[in-house]
């Protein structure tokens, strides 16, 4: 019989057990999220900002249906590199793995995974939530719903502002997922430093929110994630004129094409890359790079909490 079960590289392997600090790092801006051959490139870039700061990189992916926490180097290259990787979130884990297929791994996905892994910090770029005119087509990303049960921190630039960002804190409060700005009570909005929304709580520090984490554990109440919101700094935000500009003209090109469903998100991303002339895959790397390096960091001062309180 074959088996499914995990498999953990082997630095991530050892790094479990001794109790030292771990960032999941998600595969899907590996294959689907950047172009080649930047996206290999980029994926080093953030293993190595989670080392930088002093923590193991563990990216998450399927490799011929084994899901791997912590892929190697040739693994990474793998999913770079080949085409025809899917597409995993959570629902898809098991039919990819029973069917042998090379498989990256969604913010849902990786966080899930994570999870079970017993890594409690996520570093991505930004979530996915709920989509313009979804109250005609019901289109919101699994992503919210999967953060709801999974207990993790995930470092984050807010959602892509493509989507509808009021809509998707109101659906995170429903839900009981807390968001915390990281140095800010606005709510950031991916391409730009500010989303346009308030939130009612901030961290300050790394160390604030692995104690927001610490005591989460310790009530045993909330069952969800953690949503550290990292805004860009103003000086490296996309411009915020070209930005409304941009996603104006994006969305009438959707609506004047008819395009719906899955294909509205890489269409429109790919509409600001052209529109742009690159400037937004720019701010898209400095945006993961700066969420790596947190992420890292609140994983470090996790593992400190942890080991001072004796757990």
């Amino acid at each position: 019989m074959t088996d499914y079960q995990i498999r953990y590289g082997a630095e991530v392997a050892e790094a479990l057990r001794a109790g030292r600090p771990v960032v999941a790092c998600e595969s899907t801006i590996v294959s689907h999220g950047l172009p080649r051959p930047d996206n290999l490139r980029v994926a080093r870039e953030i293993e190595r900002a989670v080392r930088d700061n002093g923590a193991v990189p563990a990216t998450i992916g399927m490799v011929a249906g084994e899901l791997v926490v912590g892929l190697d180097d040739a693994q990474l290259t793998r999913l770079a590199s080949a085409d025809g990787v899917a597409k995993l979130s959570v629902r898809d884990l098991a039919v990819a793995a029973a069917t042998g297929v090379d498989g990256a791994t969604t913010v849902a996905a990786t966080s899930a995974v994570a999870a079970a892994a017993g890594i409690r910090v996520f570093a991505t770029g930004g979530l996915g939530g709920v989509h313009r005119e979804a109250a005609q087509t019901f289109d919101e990303s699994a992503d919210l719903t999967t953060l709801s049960r999974t207990p993790i921190a995930v470092v984050c630039a807010g959602v892509k502002s493509i989507l509808d960002v009021g809509a998707t804190l109101e659906r995170l409060e429903t839900l009981g997922v807390a968001v915390v700005g990281y140095r800010s009570r606005r709510f950031p909005g991916f391409f730009i430093t500010d989303g346009g929304f308030d939130l009612d709580w901030s961290v300050e520090s790394p160390e604030q929110a692995a104690a927001v984490l610490a005591a989460r554990a310790a009530q045993a109440v909330q069952p969800g994630a953690l949503i550290v919101a990292n805004p860009l700094p103003p000086q490296e935000q996309l411009d915020p004129e070209l930005h409304d500009r941009t996603l104006t003209d994006g969305l009438a090109r959707l609506a004047a094409d008819g395009i719906t469903g899955k294909a509205v998100t890489p269409f429109l991303l790919a509409h600001f890359h052209a529109a742009t002339e690159g400037a937004s895959l720019a701010v898209n790397v400095r945006i993961i790079l700066r969420n790596a390096a947190l992420a890292a960091r609140i994983a470090v001062a996790a593992a400190t909490t942890a080991t001072g309180s004796g757990r």
